[in-house]
C-alpha cells in the first residue's frame, strides 16, 4: 500500500493562493520521502504570514505551481490514495491548483486523518497538533512538511490498528 500525506499552507483565503506544500510518502508502512517547497502564488497578498510565518519575501523567487508540479508530480501518480488533515481543505486547494494552470486532477481518492482520528481513536480534540500530541509525533504546527509527515504518522496508525 502506497499513499501520499499533503498539506498545503495558503497565502489568503482563496484556494490557488498555495504558498508551501508538504509532502510525506508511504510505502508499506514507512515513510520512504518527505520534503516541503515554498509557491509562489499567483497574487502576492499575503493575509495568513501570522499562522506559517511564509512571507512574500520567501516565495517571491520559487517557482509556481505549474512549474513545481513536475518535480513532485511522481509522487501523485504513484499513490494509491492521498491523505491529509482536513482533507476538504487540501483536496480544494489542489483541485483548484489544477485548474487554475490546467494540470488534469489527479483521481485518487482522499482520506482525512482529521475524520479518522475521531473515528478510530474516539478523540474529541482533533486537530493535528493534538492528535499529534496524544501520539507523540513531533511537530512544528504549520510547517508543510512536518505537518504532512504528521499526517503520515496518524495514518499509519490507523492501518495498524486494523492489521
Amino acid at each position: 500500500m502506497k499513499f501520499l500525506a499533503i498539506d498545503f499552507e495558503t497565502a489568503n483565503k482563496y484556494d490557488t493562493s498555495a504558498c508551501a506544500i508538504g509532502l510525506a510518502f508511504v510505502e508499506n508502512g514507512n515513510i520512504i520521502y518527505r520534503d516541503a517547497f515554498l509557491i509562489k502564488p499567483p497574487t502576492m497578498q499575503f493575509d495568513f504570514s501570522w499562522v506559517h510565518h511564509i512571507y512574500p519575501s520567501d516565495v517571491k523567487n520559487k517557482p509556481t505551481f505549474d512549474k513545481l508540479w513536475p518535480t513532485i508530480a511522481p509522487y501523485f501518480e504513484r499513490a494509491d490514495f492521498f491523505v491529509a488533515h482536513n482533507a476538504s481543505f487540501d483536496k480544494r486547494v489542489l483541485y483548484a491548483l489544477c485548474e487554475y494552470y490546467n494540470i488534469p486532477k489527479p483521481e485518487q481518492k482522499f482520506e482525512c486523518t482529521v475524520i479518522l482520528s475521531r473515528k478510530v481513536f474516539k478523540l474529541q480534540k482533533a486537530s493535528l497538533d493534538k492528535v499529534s500530541k496524544h501520539f507523540d509525533i513531533p511537530l512544528n504546527h504549520h510547517e508543510a512538511g512536518s505537518d504532512a509527515e504528521a499526517c503520515a504518522r496518524i495514518m499509519i496508525k490507523v492501518i495498524e490498528t486494523f492489521e
